[in-house]
């Protein structure tokens, strides 16, 4: 019999984060998937800039960055003209060192992780299979078969489910997924053109029929189209191929295909289970709430959950934090797994539901107010806060207390630009940390220091004011970067009693 301090069931992109980030803070691990290798082909293309800041606290975001391509203008078009257009550089690098959407393919990305894993001396259990699971209160007792067909049990403090929508350890749960499966059957393609016009940027084209996704990464006129099948194919769905795919939007942009490298379809869904834990159970990504492709959020929202959850599963394993703690993870990540589905849903719903109305609203209504809205500086601000996930927020969840300045306890730390550097550097830490920008008082150093928790100072400059700070505020950033307690004045009582009430 094996033991574990958290076995990790499915080694797609959040099982592998999961593993890495508990591996970070002295968390015993074990990951099996039931596959002999990762995936070749994948659907989600982009690592969005709050994945890359959560990233630079292994190390691993300039890595990333280097082996991607970054886009740095997102264009949508419609009737085979440019409408909109959003470019990154006019302001993302005020919200975030990563100003820009990260091209990096799925199956790159699995393969980048799991080499990290293989660096930290971590080993994926392939053909490994999860048959059984006990919660016994105190421990799990799973069972397990190996490539070798024999069966094996391993004890484990907690288990994690991100072995995607057919969870094996969701259905041993009874949890629900309701939801629903879209009409709309899409398709994935890699592909090589014969003149790449794209200048390396997405490009997103509406037409009366169908719509279209460009991802050019790695050497020139090399991309991924993301698109829908003409709706008459759909009934082949046995025996498709890119020859079935809707034109319209194809011709409109101009794209020639001179070489297919791989052909997928598959229809997209929106579930989301009832509970992401249960007892010392939890579910996490794809097994936890699945969504359209719409915004590019599913596998990072899978990396959230796995950060979200990693410092909290570690506090508790090394000795610290209690079990409301455990309890924050499904209402922090659930709310925002809800509110997701609900928006990507409406969206994808305009880009693919067919019939002269959707049709009319996406090649005419739809690119007129972006190109209205995003003419404004604030609105290309919000809508790439919104894509990139920086705009995500805890402050309505159990963890986040207090409010300094436009910061709430529960907010993403901001991002500040400094004389020398940013705001993020200690952020490399996978701890508790205090934030002041101006001056402590002397009774927060103390504090800090009878609780070992770091105080890091910075200087007041106009950038923290135009991020929302507030001066000599104290700000408990939690060990995933967001901010747990906002403490006007620095108010060490309102962070005992914060700290203390989560067993710390």
């Amino acid at each position: 019999m094996q033991k574990t301090d958290v076995l990790i069931v499915g080694a797609g992109p959040t099982g592998l984060v999961l593993a890495l980030w508990l591996q970070a803070q002295g968390v015993s691990v074990r990951i099996i998937d039931k596959t002999s290798a990762p995936g070749t082909t994948s659907r989600a293309m982009v690592v969005h800039a709050r994945t890359l800041e959560l990233y630079r606290q292994l190390g691993m975001a300039d890595a990333v960055a280097a082996a991607g391509h970054p886009s740095r203008v997102v264009n949508m078009w419609a009737r085979g003209k440019r409408r909109a257009q959003i470019d990154m550089r006019d302001f993302g690098g005020d919200i975030t060192p990563y100003p820009y959407l990260l091209i990096f393919p799925q199956d790159q990305h699995e393969s980048f992780l799991c080499d990290q894993l293989a660096a930290r001396g971590l080993t994926i259990e392939r053909n490994t299979e999860l048959l059984d699971a006990k919660d016994e209160g105190d421990q799990v007792t799973a069972t397990l078969r190996g490539p070798d067909g024999k069966t094996q049990t391993c004890t484990t403090r907690f288990m994690v489910g991100a072995d995607g929508a057919a969870s094996t350890v969701r259905k041993g749960l009874g949890g629900k997924f309701k939801g629903g499966t879209y009409r709309s059957l899409l398709y994935v393609a890699d592909v090589e053109v014969a003149q790449d016009m794209f200048n390396g940027n997405v490009h997103l084209s509406f037409e009366e029929t169908d719509f279209l996704l460009v991802f050019p990464y790695g050497t020139e006129g090399k991309m991924r189209l993301v698109g829908s099948i003409r709706p008459e194919r759909v009934a082949r769905s046995d025996d498709l191929n890119f020859e079935d795919v809707g034109r319209e939007s194809l011709h409109a942009l101009g794209i020639q295909v001179t070489h297919l490298n791989w052909f997928s379809t598959y229809k997209s869904h929106h579930r989301m289970t009832d509970r992401f834990r249960h007892g010392n159970i939890f579910l996490a990504g794809d097994a936890a709430h699945i969504h359209s492709p719409a915004g590019g959020q599913g596998m990072n929202t899978g990396i959230g959950d796995a950060i979200n959850l990693a410092w909290k599963l570690a506090a508790v394993v090394n000795g610290r934090g209690n079990d409301a703690l455990l309890e924050s993870y499904h209402a922090e990540r659930a709310a925002f797994a809800r509110t997701l589905i609900k928006t990507t849903d409406q969206a994808f719903n305009l880009a693919s539901r067919k019939g002269s109305v959707f049709g009319f609203m996406r090649t005419y209504v739809v690119p007129n107010v972006a190109k209205l809205a995003f003419g404004l500086a604030s609105a290309r601000a919000a809508m790439f806060r919104a894509i990139s996930q920086v705009a995500i927020t805890y402050s309505d969840g159990p963890l986040g207390v207090g409010k300094a300045g436009e910061v709430s306890g529960g907010d993403r730390l901001p991002f500040v630009h400094l004389d020398k550097g940013d705001n993020f550097g200690p952020l490399a830490d996978i701890i508790w940390q205090v934030h002041v920008y101006g001056q402590p008082t002397d009774a927060l150093r103390t504090w800090c220091s009878d609780r070992d928790v770091p105080l890091h100072v910075f200087g007041w400059n106009a950038a923290c004011a135009a991020a929302g700070l507030e001066r000599d505020a104290a700000y408990l950033v939690r060990p995933d970067t967001y901010v747990g307690c906002a403490a006007p004045q620095g108010d060490t009582q309102m962070l005992e009693t914060y700290m203390a009430g989560l067993g710390f």
